[in-house]
């Protein structure tokens, strides 16, 4: 009887174990690495992603700084400097610089010959004039060298800032603005160049064509002197009464 019991009890002790035993979790390493290749490859995604975000942002910034304007403009400065030795060239007096007024005054003041009309006062008068043209023309080209002189202090101060501010550019913006000023200032010192040799070639050929001028003068005088109607007769003078 109580083998019975016992096999009943071992039978109920068995029917209790089976349920529990299927509720265990079952590992399977297939599946296990199938999950891990997968964090992986969505983990080396997303890294991939930060360092194409992180890029971007590089790219934005370098933009940002290629399109930084140069905080510095030296263009009013040249304009003004420059507009100082324009105004000189336009107060200058005498023969004018335009062309039509030029041809105009040079074909009166400064003949190859005179006429046999024209009085003695009047090339007198046209020599007093021609000497004053000359005067003036010296005056202005005077003026214009002082103002270059001037202008090299202004030009010094503003070439070592462009340089500085073209060594410290930020951006390929600010280096072209830099270099473009550079420019500016070279080409201002160009047209001043060239605005002071016009002054001093225009000086020279004043002095010239007086000299032209004057040697036309004289040969009327001569001729007047040699070929008039009255020809000079010597005398003789006595300067003491005797």
């Amino acid at each position: 009887m109580k083998t019975c019991i016992g096999a009943w009890v071992l039978a109920a002790a068995l029917l209790a174990a089976a349920p529990a035993k299927a509720q265990l979790a079952v590992f399977d390493p297939a599946n296990f690495v199938q999950n891990a290749i997968s964090a992986a490859r969505s983990l080396i995604q997303i890294n991939n992603q930060l360092l194409q975000l992180e890029n971007e942002a590089k790219m934005l910034l370098n933009q940002a700084r290629n399109l930084t304007k140069l905080p510095f403009n030296i263009v009013g400065q040249l304009q003004a400097t420059l507009a100082q030795t324009t105004s000189l060239i336009a107060q200058a007096k005498g023969i004018a610089y335009q062309v039509t007024q030029a041809q105009a005054q040079f074909t009166r003041l400064y003949p190859s010959a005179y006429a046999g009309s024209v009085t003695g006062a009047a090339m007198a008068a046209d020599a007093q004039m021609r000497w004053l043209h000359s005067l003036r023309a010296l005056e202005t080209t005077i003026k214009m060298q002082a103002q270059a002189a001037e202008n090299l202090t202004s030009d010094e101060n503003a070439l070592a800032t462009l340089v500085a501010q073209s060594q410290s550019a930020i951006g390929a913006l600010q280096a072209a603005q830099a270099t473009n000023q550079l420019l500016a200032l070279q080409s201002r010192q160009s047209i001043q160049e060239q605005q002071l040799r016009i002054t001093q070639d225009r000086t020279a050929a004043l002095e010239q064509a007086r000299i032209v001028a004057a040697e036309a003068q004289a040969r009327e005088v001569r001729r007047r002197f040699v070929g008039g109607v009255t020809l000079y007769t010597p005398q003789s003078i006595d300067f003491y009464g005797f």
